[in-house]
């Protein structure tokens, strides 16, 4: 059985190393979508500091459906090209927002979150939603965090069957 150990997380190039390698040992050998993002989610939320919430968004009939998550109940859609998950699906690139108050049209299921990081899921049939970060704190995430969220964002989609086709930006 499958057991997260707690990551040194003062390095972050060897922290998203680790927690990609956690990520690989727990989704092998299952293939199933929503089994995948809840596992990945369950360890995002828990291996990851100063976060409130951690989940998936998946594409329904031309919007965005709450998937598996951790951390306070949700919003349950959010149209493409509305708020920080819409603009990354619209986008098909990272959205980075260091103070969700200035960032215009933010949706905001928990008043508490600060900053959020959302990365597009990009399948070899297009969009198939987004993984999204939120913290309490201002300007929690950062470009190591982007890069170490969308490496995680390819393992799902492989360990899923899918292509990753991420694309990078903003």
């Amino acid at each position: 059985m499958f057991e997260a150990h707690r990551i040194d997380t003062t390095d972050k190039a060897a922290f998203y190393r680790e927690l990609a390698a956690q990520l690989e040992a727990l989704l092998t050998g299952e293939s199933d979508p929503i089994a995948n993002a809840a596992n990945t989610s369950a360890l995002l939320y828990q291996m990851m500091p100063e976060l409130n919430w951690a989940g998936f968004y998946l594409m329904r009939e031309g919007e965005l459906v709450l998937g598996p998550f951790q951390g306070k109940p949700a919003c349950v859609r959010i149209p493409v090209g509305k708020g920080v998950c819409g603009t990354a699906m619209a986008r098909r690139a990272s959205v980075l927002v260091e103070d969700v108050h200035a960032f215009p049209g933010h949706i905001a299921c928990d008043s508490a979150s600060r900053s959020e990081l959302v990365v597009p899921l990009i399948g070899r049939d297009g969009a198939i939603g987004v993984i999204d970060l939120d913290s309490p704190t201002v300007a929690r995430f950062d470009a190591a965090d982007q890069a170490g969220i969308e490496r995680i964002a390819a393992i799902y989609l492989s360990a899923c069957g899918e292509s990753a086709g991420l694309a990078k930006a903003s």
